[in-house]
């Protein structure tokens, strides 16, 4: 397919591209119209800042609230693959930032990200349907899948219009499916990777996707010269699509990167002095067992994503207090549960229901003296680091993941190391279900008994376990994740189109 950037002198710069939806930084625009900055973070943010300022790397994302519209207005993080890179106004230029955000329209967006990669093609990874009344694939699907395309275009075109002759591209995740073939399309002489951060669904559940829609996507990811993904399992779910829906992988190439704890960063961040101060909240609110001593923690730390079966979690946790009423006024279940996607309908029931249950479970069973569940629902990361730190027992039970970064992170920042309960669906499992205590993430009961056996175990087998299971979870860690990535992509034999 011709294209304008195809033209000798039409292409770009930057040598290493990263696309996905969000990107590693936002903005908010204050009461006075001044826009301020956040950073994110994650393994794709160490590694561009492993790979140094002169590697010549640029981010494409998109602009995801006002505050990055107006960021882009302003020429501070460019508006498209035609703006050049800003050097006045008092704003820092895309070239130094290393940031392209596109503003997509916002209804094209919405149908995109929210009606299908949320809706449907996140529901098809994690097999999350009920299927006796979803999914319905009707004209109102077709006319979001049409924008879906729209804003994988959009980032094809970008990518194209700033990649540097022979240029490393690494697209991100099921929000952007579509882009490895539309740029292969675009930019043939580009080395195009794509990494899936979700699980891969088998045949017999990817089918579920109208005929036409699956193969686009297959076909989509297969202009990649390269596709990476968090396990072997989900990898293996993709070439059988592969060999069922598209007639094989033909030359693109599998890698599984199994991305790991950023250990320095943990251990250095939860030990800070805001850390320490809602470490003593926390034991307030937990407070002390009858006798005297400290009372035992299960910690569960969740967005309410429906694949993160917080539900079962808790109904898991009543049944153990059933099952076992020595525990009574011994153990607290706390339980940070913050919430996601509350602009869909059924994520806000689910967070509601996460709710409800904790309250019932508070009334049914607490006591003048004990809360039998501490539930946090506002997002706060040192909470959540002290919570890691007073863990005896890490909950973490999805139903389906990708990986799972909670299951590696606890055991490694715990002060007194912690069993983990792992549901042997979290892409995680892999590496970790050795020292770990399995769980079908269905069975309550088994949960329970599970949680009972977690809670049972001594301070040196704990401790032990823990100390195998961060040396596990810190195999890859984040900055070589991205790099190894980068790497096999680079070493490859150039495209051959």
């Amino acid at each position: 397919m011709a294209s304008t950037q195809d033209a000798p002198g039409a292409h770009g710069s930057a040598k290493v591209l990263v696309a996905s939806n969000r990107g590693p930084v936002s903005y908010q625009v204050g009461d006075d119209g001044s826009l301020t900055s956040r950073r994110g973070g994650g393994g794709v943010v160490s590694g561009l800042s492993a790979i140094g300022p002169d590697a010549g790397a640029l981010w494409v994302c998109s602009a995801l609230s006002d505050g990055d519209r107006e960021a882009v207005r302003r020429g501070i993080v460019g508006a498209g693959p035609e703006a050049p890179p800003q050097r006045g106004g008092g704003g820092r230029r895309a070239g130094e930032d290393g940031v392209l955000m596109l503003d997509i329209p916002a209804d094209v967006h919405a149908d995109a990200y929210n009606g299908i990669a949320n809706s449907v093609l996140w529901f098809v990874h994690h097999m999350l349907y009920q299927t006796p009344l979803e999914p319905v694939f009707d004209a109102e699907f077709r006319r979001q899948w049409a924008s879906y395309e729209a804003y994988n275009r959009a980032f094809a075109e970008a990518l194209a219009g700033r990649a540097a002759p022979g240029a490393a591209v690494l697209v991100q995740d099921y929000h952007l499916t579509l882009v490895p073939g539309m740029l292969r399309e675009l930019r043939p002489d580009l080395r195009i990777g794509h990494f899936s951060h979700t699980p891969w669904a088998p045949p017999e559940y990817f089918r579920m996707l109208p005929d036409d829609i699956a193969e686009q996507v297959l076909r989509g990811m297969l202009g990649a010269d390269r596709l990476g993904f968090l396990t072997r399992r989900w990898a293996d779910a993709f070439e059988a699509c592969c060999a069922r829906f598209a007639d094989g992988l033909g030359d693109t190439r599998i890698g599984v990167h199994g991305l790991g704890a950023d250990a320095d960063f943990l251990r250095e961040r939860s030990h800070r002095t805001d850390v320490t101060e809602r470490m003593a909240a926390l034991r307030d609110e937990i407070g002390s067992a009858p006798d005297g001593t400290a009372r035992r923690t299960i910690v569960r730390v969740d967005r309410t994503e429906l694949s993160k079966n917080i539900v079962r979690g808790l109904l898991s946790y009543r049944q153990l207090l059933d099952d076992h009423p020595e525990w009574r006024e011994r153990v607290v279940h706390v339980a940070f549960a913050y919430p996601s996607r509350q602009d869909l309908a059924v994520y806000r029931d689910y967070t509601a229901e996460v709710q409800r249950l904790a309250d019932e479970l508070n009334s049914q069973y607490g006591t003048p003296d004990w809360t039998p569940v501490v539930l946090h629902v506002k997002d706060d990361f040192a909470r959540s680091l002290a919570a890691y730190r007073l863990a005896d027992v890490a909950l973490v039970n999805p139903i389906r993941d990708g990986m799972n970064l909670v299951a590696k992170e606890m055991p490694l920042v715990s002060d007194e190391g912690c069993a983990l309960v792992l549901s042997r669906e979290a892409g995680a499992h892999e590496e970790l279900g050795e020292d770990a205590i399995t769980v079908n993430p269905y069975d309550v009961v088994g949960t329970a008994r599970a949680l009972h056996e977690a809670l049972s175990v001594g301070p040196e087998e704990r401790a032990e376990r823990s100390k195998r299971l961060a040396a596990a979870a810190t195999a890859l860690p984040p900055a070589q994740w991205f790099l190894d990535q980068l790497h096999a992509l680079e070493e490859q034999p150039g495209p051959s189109a």
